[in-house]
């Protein structure tokens, strides 16, 4: 089973990733150890879709280690993941009688991921959170690293909190349930990680992905512990990348900073909003903001061409996106203004040197022209 331990030390705090097939039978034994024996209640916090599938296994195994498990359910989407929900699931805590011994478990996908998270950060003033992020995107990126929020009608994650979970319990069964869109979002992210800041993950990421229909490597023993391999070791380069900025200090530009993971997304949290989050999974966004990204990393002289066209391969190999050449291009440059990584009214890009390696560029150096025709050759479709 690969092991993989996030260390902070600004906080002298760690914790584990662990990885592999059913896992989500060892959730109880493992929620006490990192617990200890005075908690008595968990809140499982999670969706429909998620708990019908997995939800009585993680009971039974809570139960068995003595454990009073509650759950609660929110609506599945990203536009669910809003103060409103926050609300409904910190009276849910209360209602459950959670005390600051106990823990909060997040079943699900990033949107649970970052609502449950922030949900811990802020009840009690602050408790244990295990995440068993049940998605591609969630077990490479989202669950790992302690970022927390909820969205406003103004943005995306516009209000949250750095609050690191007790222990990611990553259990690759899951990844057999997802449709392909799903997964199609997680490689994205996937390829993300490795443009932004590692090579040899990204070359990995490709040469899986090229071998055939990835969606089979769900489906067979050998191939599903390939598929746990390169999940750790995009989980080891994100908490490598913590371990060195865990709260994205806004006065680092360097490439080990951790703003480089925000590469895509600029273009992809304006696309998610522009569109009230309907059209777009977040992975799928950020596929298409990788590319608006290298487009203008080419145009102002930093990305070779060949290098765009590796990324472009790259994020083809992921699957499908849906359409995104038919918004308007001044609605999409508006959007970007409510970016949360703006520095004194600017927005900061993460654009790429070449594949492996970025940097972050204050948006007054690229020009309105060369941002509108990025844009346009950006988001033109993917098959």
């Amino acid at each position: 089973m690969p092991l993989v331990r996030v260390r902070l030390p600004a906080r002298h705090h760690q914790y584990e990733i662990k990885i592999g097939p059913d896992l989500l039978s060892e959730l109880g034994r493992e929620a006490r150890a990192i617990v200890g024996p005075k908690a008595r209640r968990i809140a499982v916090i999670s969706n429909r879709t998620i708990f019908d599938l997995f939800g009585k296994q993680v009971n039974k195994s809570l139960r068995g280690a003595g454990f009073i498990p509650a759950s609660w359910l929110m609506k599945d989407g990203e536009r669910y993941k809003s103060v409103r929900s926050l609300e409904r699931a910190l009276a849910f805590l209360s209602e459950a009688r959670l005390e600051r011994t106990d823990a909060i478990v997040a079943l699900g996908g990033g949107v649970v991921g970052d609502l449950a998270g922030f949900a811990a950060a802020t009840y009690l003033r602050g408790m244990a959170f295990i995440q068993v992020p049940t998605t591609l995107l969630a077990q490479i990126d989202a669950s790992v690293g302690g970022k927390t929020a909820v969205n406003l009608p103004a943005g995306k994650n516009l209000v949250g909190a750095f609050h690191q979970p007790k222990l990611v319990l990553i259990d690759t069964e899951t990844l057999r349930s997802l449709p392909p869109r799903e997964l199609t979002a997680g490689w994205c992210e996937a390829v993300k990680q490795g443009a932004a800041g590692d090579r040899k993950v990204f070359d990995r990421t490709v040469r899986l992905l090229s071998s055939r229909d990835f969606s089979l490597y769900f489906h067979e023993k050998k191939s599903l512990t390939e598929v746990s391999a390169t999940i750790a070791a995009h989980c080891r380069f994100k908490a490598s990348i913590v371990a060195g900025d865990e709260r994205e200090e806004i006065g680092r530009n360097d490439r080990r900073s951790r703003r480089i993971l925000n590469f895509g997304h600029t273009t992809a949290h304006a696309l998610e909003s522009l569109t009230g989050y309907r059209r777009f999974r977040h992975g799928e966004a950020v596929g298409y903001g990788m590319l608006v990204a290298g487009e203008i990393s080419k145009h102002l002289g930093m990305l070779a061409p060949r290098e765009l066209e590796l990324l472009r391969e790259a994020v083809a190999l992921c699957g499908p996106l849906p359409r995104a050449d038919d918004l308007a291009t001044d609605q999409i440059v508006r959007a970007m203004a409510n970016d949360k990584k703006s520095v004194a009214g600017d927005t900061k890009w993460v654009l790429l040197e070449r594949v492996g390696r970025a940097r972050i560029v204050d948006g007054r150096e690229i020009s309105a022209p060369v941002l509108r025709a990025s844009l346009r050759s950006g988001l033109r479709s993917i098959q």
